[in-house]
């Protein structure tokens, strides 16, 4: 799944010039890239299947890179965040972004690596986003990466602007979404909750533990975060609900193992958020 980082133009010195290299991709290199973007080609789609508990780690792409799964939970990781991606759950991750992809499950994966010159709205896309994959972008996906090895490439000439106009038109998707700290006592909350999500410490117990004030650990909460240590913490075990959920897990289940004292207080915090219950929202994911 990884393409290099560009090298850039070296420069050599000797004592008479300085001389620049040429070709700043030379032939060894472009023989052994995975993935090649281009004017003519601005889009490469694969599709692969994953065991439980497969994990492709730390790269980055020259590429923008969009990701779904069509059969169990992925989960992608950067230094910022953390996305839990149900079935036709798409994250588009901007070109250069470091990143992890987790197989929660047997997983069927999508993805396509996108030149940003290929249509103007990408451009703008410079954060990550979670979006709604529909049918038919899922569809045209699918007819590119097949085509990719035909002799005759009509299909995906004619498949690929259509993909890139369904991309660009693409719905947000019920954010999956968390958000990670940076800084030291705040991060170490954060990594212990997530070990942890049933863990229901008030934020008084963590300040103490890592020797920060209730109101400077709640004001870092808010500054690197964007949400309270309640909200944080109530997003923490949703996207983990969104994934045991997806596994087939029983709402009760689900409930018990992310702290909850009973399946309605679970079904009301999950309705709150999301606007419908957990069984309703797993119909409504499956009729994407």
């Amino acid at each position: 799944m990884t393409s290099s980082i560009a090298i850039r133009p070296k420069y050599c010195r000797n004592s008479m010039k300085t001389e620049k290299f040429e070709n700043p991709e030379p032939v060894w290199r472009q023989r052994f890239l995975p993935i090649s973007t281009g004017v003519d080609n601005p889009v490469v789609a694969r599709l692969w299947d994953f065991d439980d508990g497969f994990r492709d780690p730390w790269h980055a792409h020259e590429e923008a890179q969009l990701i779904y799964v069509t059969r169990g939970v992925a989960r992608a990781l950067t230094q910022r965040g953390i996305w839990t991606l149900a079935p036709f759950q798409a994250i588009w991750l901007p070109p250069g972004v470091l990143h992890e992809l987790h197989a929660i499950g047997d997983v069927t994966v999508r993805t396509a690596y996108v030149d940003v010159n290929a249509a103007p709205a990408f451009k703008s896309w410079t954060q990550c986003r979670v979006l709604q994959a529909g049918q038919l972008l899922d569809a045209l996906l699918v007819a590119l990466a097949v085509s990719s090895g035909d002799s005759d490439p009509q299909r995906s000439q004619l498949a690929l602007p259509l993909f890139l106009f369904e991309l660009q038109r693409a719905l947000p998707a019920l954010s999956g979404t968390l958000p990670l700290p940076v800084e030291r006592r705040l991060r170490s909350v954060c990594e212990q909750l997530l070990s942890a999500p049933q863990n229901n410490d008030t934020i008084d117990v963590w300040g103490a533990r890592v020797g920060a004030s209730t109101r400077t650990l709640a004001r870092l909460f808010r500054d690197e975060t964007g949400l309270s240590f309640g909200q944080w913490r109530q997003q923490l075990r949703l996207v983990e609900a969104v994934a045991r959920l997806a596994q087939g897990m029983p709402v009760a289940t689900v409930a018990s193992e992310l702290g909850y004292q009973s399946a309605s207080a679970f079904t009301a915090m999950f309705r709150k958020t999301l606007g419908t219950s957990p069984q309703r929202y797993l119909r409504q994911r499956d009729g994407v």
